[in-house]
Order: C-alpha cells, then structure tokens, then sequence
C-alpha cells in the first residue's frame, strides 16, 4: 500500500504534470505579437493554459486506462501508474471526469471561442485515440494539428489573430517531431518483436519513409522562416531584421540534430518533452531569444 507521498507522486506522473509545458504554445499569439507583456492578455493566456493542461491530463488518465493491455508490453510504459497496477483502474475514471469538468469550467470563463477550441482538441484526441493513431500518416499529421490547435486556442482566447507565418511554421515542425515519435516507436517496437508496429499502421520496411518526410518536413520550417524575414510582416515587429537570418542556420542544426538521435535510437517517445529537457536545445533557444531580442 503506497502511502500519501508516493501516491501524490503516482497521480502526478498519471496526470503527466511534466507534458503540461506543450501547452504553453498558447502563448505563442501574444508572444509573437509583442503583447505578451499586456496584464489582461497575460491572464487570458495563462487561465488557456491551465485549462488546456487539465483537459489535456483528463485525456492523458483515460487514454492509459484504455491502453493498459498495450502499454504493458511497451518496454518503458508498462512502468506508467496504471499499467503496473499501482493505481487502480476505477479511480481514473474518477480522476478523468473531475480534470475534464474543470478544464471546461476555466474555458467558459476565458470565452466561448476558447472553449469551442477547447472541445475540439478533445474530440480529435478521442479520434486519434480510438481510430487515427492507427492510420499509417493520417496519425502524424493528427499529432501534427493537436499541437497547431493549441497556438490557435491561445489565440481565441486573447482575440489575437494567428499569422499565416505561425501557422506554417507549427504545422511543419510539429509534423516533424510527429514522425519522429512514431519512427522511434516503430523502431523500439521493431526491436522487442512485440508486434506493435502493425497496430500502428506501419511496418518496419516504412522507417526510410518516415525518415524522409521527417527530416524533409522539419526543414521545410527553415524554408517558412526564411521566407517569413525577407517578407513585410517582419518589418513591422523587428526594425533590424539581418541578425534573424542566424535564425535559419541554428535551427538546421537543431532539426538536424533531432533527426540524427532519432536514427541512432537515442530519442524518447516524445521529441516536445526531449527538447524540454536537452541542454543543447535550451542552449539553441537562448541563442534565438537574444537574437530576437537584438532585431527589435
């Protein structure tokens, strides 16, 4: 019987606190429009956060109690709460209502234009859960779209309009990283002969694929961004646009570099929550910020 430390400790990593940082992709409108600093728009964006974080957990503590049989023959999510049987199974369907409940509390005070952003990153995570994530691309570019719709929700939220830039940008990197979870997946997979490679829709004849639309995808954000500085929309928020161009050459090599550990088997499952941790990817966006900062 754990007793009321260990069982905080097992409900935070149920509610995966430690993936809430994907969503503070609704900051990025207020951010990249220079209004982040704006108190009513702060708020508005930091209650989007939350309540895409606890809908996002509510998914999280269902999805493991759906996936138990799968995930116990996973090499390292068979270790999650639910799968290893410390938790049981009847409380997160508990803890899943009580999440959901409150995320959709804390939307309908942020607007209803959130909260119908809100609903539909729901409905999709269900579809990816019960059908997509089993279609070989139709998942990845799902994956894909779950990460767009948080910058789209940031800006329903503050009534900040997303620039077509943004949106090319997160749709190419997130696609990207997307293919290169589930190339690590079929990798990882391929290797323990558990058979769960074919539950994904892929075989492992389809790594070079994969491979190729990841890295053609993450370096099509290089393009987007390059396009972006040479265009009139830059001008308006940066009065020195050369220094963005080192922009471009630092993120080839992070995507590079990504895609690199991703072959040689050294990614996790999740590239977001691996960049989150990487002191090299912390290290290339101190770079960028202070670039940023010198071409204001």
């Amino acid at each position: 019987m754990t007793n009321g430390g260990s069982a905080v400790r097992l409900w935070i990593d149920a509610f995966r606190v430690h993936q809430w940082a994907k969503n503070a992709l609704v900051f990025l409108p207020a951010l990249f429009s220079h209004r982040i600093l704006e108190a009513q728009v702060l708020f508005e964006s930091a209650l989007a956060f939350l309540a895409f974080s606890l809908c996002a957990s509510g998914v999280y503590v269902i999805n493991d109690v759906f996936d138990l049989a799968a995930d116990r023959r996973h090499p390292r999510k068979r270790e999650r709460p639910f799968a290893s049987g410390r938790l049981p199974v009847r409380s997160g369907f508990a803890a899943s209502g009580v999440l959901l409940c409150a995320a959709i509390c804390l939307a309908l005070v942020v607007g209803y234009r959130f909260t119908g952003v809100l609903c539909g990153y729901y409905l999709l995570t269900w579809a990816y859960s019960l059908r997509l994530k089993h279609l070989a691309l139709v998942d990845v570019m799902t994956l894909a779209a779950l990460y767009t719709l948080r910058i789209i929700a940031g800006s329903a939220a503050t009534s900040i309009p997303v620039s077509f830039w943004l949106l090319a940008f997160s749709t190419f990197i997130f696609l990207s990283l997307g293919v290169a979870k589930r190339y690590t997946e079929i990798s990882d997979a391929t290797q323990a002969g558990n058979g769960a490679v074919s539950e994904r829709g892929y075989t492992t004849a389809d790594l070079p694929f994969l491979l190729s639309i990841g890295v053609a995808a993450g370096y099509c954000t290089v393009v987007v961004m390059a396009f972006y500085i040479n265009s009139g929309d830059s001008l308006v928020l940066y009065h020195h646009r050369k220094p963005l161009w080192l922009v471009c050459p630092l993120l080839l090599f992070w995507i590079s570099r990504v895609w690199l550990l991703t072959t040689r088997g050294k990614l996790p499952d999740d590239p977001v929550v691996f960049a989150l941790r990487d002191p090299s990817s912390w290290f290339v966006l101190g770079i960028i910020a202070a670039i940023v900062v010198v071409s204001l």
